[in-house]
């Protein structure tokens, strides 16, 4: 089971590494992949930094928190993405926006499997 929550994690990792790198490459695919417009002027700069930031470093926690004795960063890269499920459902509850039911339940299971993955390397916090 550890190498299975290992590998899924190492797989779950490249694939944000990916995303972050999409976002510096073709930033509108990546902001229209995740229902919003790419902003112009300053809004461009922190929308691009930011997500590609968010992506790229969640990533590299993963990908470098499954390697022995580095499974604590994995609850880094967990505790990202379950503020981000909690930030969404926020905007849905106090700010009007659309419920976005797909995107939690990304965050939330991918934050589950990093946690499992860092527990079966016996990193408890």
């Amino acid at each position: 089971m550890r190498k299975l929550l290992r590998a899924a994690t190492l797989v779950i990792g490249i694939g944000f590494l990916l995303q972050g790198a999409m976002w510096l490459a073709v930033p509108a695919r990546s902001a229209a992949g995740l229902g919003m417009p790419l902003l112009d002027g300053l809004g461009r700069s922190t929308q691009v930094g930011d997500f590609a930031a968010f992506f790229a470093v969640a990533g590299a926690m993963m990908v470098i928190g499954t390697r022995p004795g580095r499974g604590l960063l994995l609850y880094g890269a967990a505790g990202l993405l379950g503020a981000a499920a909690i930030g969404r459902t926020i905007a849905w509850a106090a700010q009007g926006a659309d419920f976005a039911a797909a995107f939690i339940v990304v965050e939330a299971a991918v934050a589950a499997i990093l946690v499992a993955t860092a527990r079966a390397e016996r990193v408890v916090p």
